[in-house]
C-alpha cells in the first residue's frame, strides 16, 4: 500500500504547540509518512529546524521568506536565509514568492526576493515552493524573463487556470493541490481533471485552508486523507492511485 506525503505543512507553529506530537502521531497512524516543512521568515527558522530534528525522515525542513515577511529588511532576512544554506541541509527553497492578496506595498521588494530565491535555487540545486496568490502572472513573467538554470518545483496551493497550469508545467514545475479543490465554487476541481496526475502533489498548508468536511477547524495533516478521496473523484481512479503517484512525484521533486 503506497502512503501519502504532506508536501506543504507549518508543524513548527505555535497552533501545533499544545499537541504536535499527537498530530504527527495520528497522521503516521492514517499512512501520512513524510512532512515537508515550509519556512516562513527569520522568525520560524528555529522552531522549524527543531521540529525537523526531533523527526529525522519524517519532517523535512525548507528555507525561504515567505512573500507577506517582506519588508525594508529583507536584505537582512536573505542574509539569514544564505546563512542558513550554507550551516544546515534544506529540502526545497521555500516558502517565496510574490503575495498582491494582503498589501502591494512591497511589490518590487517582493520581485527582487523572488529573484534572489531563484537564484538560491539554481546554486544550491534546490526545488522551489513557490506562494502566488493573486501573482500567477507576475511571478509566470519573472521565471520567463529569467534565464535560470535547472529550475523546478511546486506552485503551492495552484490558485490559477488550466492554461496557467499548462504554463508552469511547461517550465517544469508541478502543481501543489490542497483543500481548496474540495471547495464549492474554487475552479480547481477543473484544472485538477485536465491535469495529468503526474503533474500533481499533494499539501494541506496546515494549520490553514482545512478540506471539506473539515471547513473550520484548524487543519492538520491527516486531512490529506480528504484531498486524495477528492481527486480520486475527480479523476475516477482509485484513492489507491493518487496515493502512489503524487507520493513518487513529491519524492522526486524534493529528492527525498
Amino acid at each position: 500500500m503506497s502512503y501519502y506525503i504532506d508536501t506543504h505543512t507549518h508543524l513548527f507553529l505555535p497552533e501545533f504547540d499544545n499537541d504536535r506530537d499527537t498530530v504527527i502521531g495520528t497522521s503516521l497512524e492514517k499512512n501520512i509518512k513524510k512532512f515537508i516543512l515550509p519556512n516562513i521568515d527569520s522568525s520560524t527558522i528555529e522552531s522549524m529546524l527543531k521540529v525537523a530534528g526531533q523527526y529525522p525522515g519524517i519532517c523535512f525542513p525548507t528555507i525561504g521568506l515567505h512573500p507577506t515577511s517582506v519588508k525594508n529588511d529583507f536584505e537582512t532576512e536573505l542574509a539569514i536565509i544564505e546563512q542558513c544554506l550554507d550551516k544546515y541541509k534544506f529540502y526545497a527553497i521555500g516558502e517565496i514568492g510574490i503575495d498582491l492578496y494582503w498589501d502591494k506595498t512591497y511589490i518590487e521588494e517582493q520581485i527582487e526576493v523572488l529573484k534572489r530565491h531563484l537564484k538560491y535555487a539554481e546554486k544550491y540545486n534546490l526545488p522551489l515552493i513557490i506562494h502566488s496568490r493573486k501573482s500567477l502572472d507576475e511571478i509566470i513573467k519573472v521565471l520567463e524573463k529569467n534565464s535560470y538554470q535547472n529550475i523546478k518545483g511546486v506552485f503551492h496551493c495552484f490558485p490559477g487556470n488550466e492554461d496557467q497550469a499548462y504554463t508552469i508545467i511547461e517550465m517544469g514545475f508541478i502543481l501543489g493541490i490542497g483543500g481548496v479543490v474540495t471547495y464549492k465554487n474554487a475552479g480547481l476541481a477543473k484544472v485538477v481533471e485536465k491535469t495529468g496526475l503526474e503533474n500533481i502533489i499533494l499539501e494541506t498548508d496546515s494549520p490553514y485552508l482545512s478540506p471539506v468536511p473539515k471547513r473550520g477547524s484548524r487543519n492538520d495533516s491527516s486531512n490529506i486523507i480528504y484531498i486524495a478521496q477528492k481527486i480520486a473523484e475527480i479523476k475516477n481512479i482509485s484513492i489507491e492511485e493518487v496515493a502512489e503517484v503524487t507520493t513518487n512525484n513529491a519524492i522526486k521533486i524534493f529528492n527525498l
